[in-house]
């Protein structure tokens, strides 16, 4: 499955982005020979299984120019890299524990010539920027990962949405977000209608802060 799936579902691209984004599958299966960050089935199915399901947020907030968001725990740069590609006016921080997954982030940033994204080798807790909101894909349960994230996004919102998570994840939420009375879940395939998305959802948990 080739970049056009990204394209039917996303028809305004620029020519460079779609340049861009027909980079990806190159720049990814090269380095995944080096360093494997993305398994062998995945690199096969690399637009739907990584790509679109990155740009997914995408489908529920669009990002301002001059915004700031933080990936954390990135992987070899999803869903960063493809929203930053799609926001190229938007600044985007992909964070991870793991020297060599950020390695790659910034071998594919710099094959794409993306000025919009700052990968870091550090752990979200270590960091002391703030951000409009943070994005992952499920890295850890809900309530772990708001620990992590505590004090990194800013508490004035540009956005008509309030600023908070945007989280990639899978499976049964119920017992996971119990805690969130203000947590929204948001199903993929609402927006995309391959069968990879059916148990697909955003999570969108809006920061609360103390006044």
């Amino acid at each position: 499955m080739k970049a056009e799936i990204i394209f039917k579902y996303f028809p305004n691209l620029s020519e460079l982005q779609q340049t861009q984004f027909r980079q990806l599958e190159n720049l990814y299966q090269d380095w995944n020979q080096k360093i494997n960050v993305v398994s062998r089935k995945d690199i096969d199915e690399l637009y739907l299984r990584h790509v679109l399901h990155s740009l997914g947020i995408a489908k529920l907030q669009q990002f301002l120019p001059g915004a700031s968001v933080l990936d954390v725990g990135t992987g070899g740069g999803f869903p960063g890299i493809p929203l930053a590609l799609l926001f190229p006016e938007t600044q985007f921080t992909l964070v991870d524990a793991i020297g060599k997954k950020i390695k790659v982030v910034e071998e594919v940033a710099e094959g794409l010539r993306l000025t919009n994204v700052t990968s870091l080798h550090t752990r979200v807790e270590d960091l002391d920027q703030q951000y409009d909101f943070v994005v992952s894909r499920a890295v850890a349960a809900m309530p772990t990962f708001v620990r992590w994230v505590k004090g990194r996004i800013k508490k004035t919102s540009r956005h008509d949405r309030k600023n908070g998570i945007l989280y990639l994840k899978g499976g049964e939420l119920t017992e996971e977000l119990k805690n969130y009375r203000t947590a929204e879940i948001y199903n993929l395939s609402n927006y995309f209608k391959e069968d990879f998305f059916e148990t697909k959802k955003i999570v969108y948990l809006p920061v609360k802060f103390k006044g």
